[in-house]
């Protein structure tokens, strides 16, 4: 049922990441083909190996299963800079958040 989500998933973030799938697999230490055989339908990452393609796309892995987010490494990256800063300023991201999305038509956020 997840198999294909899987396999679409990886390859729309490699895309994003701008990587090949041979470089991929290069960089996460498997041979030439190791991706391609998870794109092609042929195998899925054990869970460890997950884990490891998560961590290559600084992503968790909530993150990698939530696929209304095109770019989880860039709301990573934000999620990480907030929890940086001291509440007030957090409130203050939050209102400019909100007035942006008041512009926009969209939900507030609390």
């Amino acid at each position: 049922m997840y198999d294909k989500f899987v396999r679409d998933r990886i390859t729309q973030l490699r895309l994003h990441k701008g990587v090949s799938e041979y470089q991929m697999s290069y960089d996460l230490g498997h041979s030439r083909g190791y991706l391609y055989n998870i794109s092609s339908g042929k195998s899925l990452p054990p869970l460890p190996e997950f884990f490891a393609i998560c961590a290559y796309f600084g992503i968790t892995p909530a993150q990698f299963f939530d696929d209304k987010q095109e770019n989880p490494q860039l709301i990573q990256k934000a999620v990480e800079g907030l929890s940086n800063l001291n509440d007030s300023d957090v409130l203050m991201i939050l209102g400019l958040i909100n007035r942006l999305l008041d512009h926009g038509d969209n939900t507030k956020l609390s």
